[in-house]
């Protein structure tokens, strides 16, 4: 039996992030139906991780794989999944837990976002548009430059005044110091490309922002149940199972 996939977010006081998560797992399940697939989150939403692992092993399973839907490799990432994993450890030490890498990087998540934003109504071949490529933002530099990665990816590949990352918070270009510098590069009209998952507190500070300082900017919904997103949670699931089994000890 193939051992069932937990995916982990990181939880939000915002209803509708939890309804999106539920939402993308929904086309998880269309694309593989012999797959159990659970919901957990790390904070502000339920059910918590440790009590979905409990459950499953609980159910009778002695493997399982958690799939963390994070965008890269902050702080959760690197702290929040790890510690939840251990502690399920802990409570039930022959209950294997693997653990995938994060969503990201990975074309898959561009081309979730890209679809959210020509959706909007953006186009590659309008050479005074510019175009913020919007993420929450973090301490951790890396996950920044992602972002970053991302907007230059398609600066490059369009006819774009400029596109440039900008944050939420813990990072920097503000919303508002982007669209200066996107004015500055010749851009006549905003568009404001999503790199969440879901809604919520952060994309609608990244919203309101963008309304307040540019005309009728372009806003592209969160990534939420796009098909590219289903594929990428199902790719991890594998190759955790796949990095289980290359590193099993050889038979005696």
């Amino acid at each position: 039996m193939t051992p069932p996939l937990v995916a982990v977010a990181h939880g939000s006081r915002d209803p509708r992030s939890a309804a999106t998560v539920h939402a993308l797992l929904d086309v998880v399940r269309a694309k593989r139906p012999d797959l159990d697939v659970r919901a957990a989150f790390l904070d502000l939403s339920a059910p918590r991780v440790g009590d979905v692992l409990s459950a499953v092993h609980g159910d009778g399973h002695d493997t399982a794989v958690v799939v963390p839907l994070l965008l890269g490799r902050a702080f959760h990432a690197r702290v929040d999944v790890p510690a939840a994993v251990a502690e399920a450890h802990r409570r039930s030490p022959r209950f294997q837990v693997h653990v995938s890498d994060v969503l990201g990087p990975d074309p898959r998540l561009d081309a979730a976002a890209w679809r959210r934003l020509l959706d909007a109504g953006a186009d590659p071949r309008d050479p005074e548009l510019g175009v913020l490529v919007a993420a929450a933002g973090s301490s951790h530099a890396p996950a920044n430059q992602l972002v970053a990665d991302v907007a230059e990816r398609w600066r490059a590949a369009t006819a774009w005044s400029g596109a440039v990352a900008t944050f939420a918070a813990a990072a920097e270009p503000t919303v508002p110091a982007a669209i200066e510098e996107l004015r500055a590069r010749g851009a006549r009209r905003i568009a404001v490309a999503s790199w969440f998952l879901a809604p919520g507190l952060l994309p609608d500070r990244i919203t309101a922002q963008a309304r307040d300082h540019a005309e009728d900017p372009l806003i592209a919904e969160p990534m939420a149940d796009d098909d590219n997103l289903a594929d990428l949670v199902l790719a991890r699931h594998a190759e955790a199972l796949a990095d289980a089994q290359a590193h099993l000890p050889a038979a005696l």
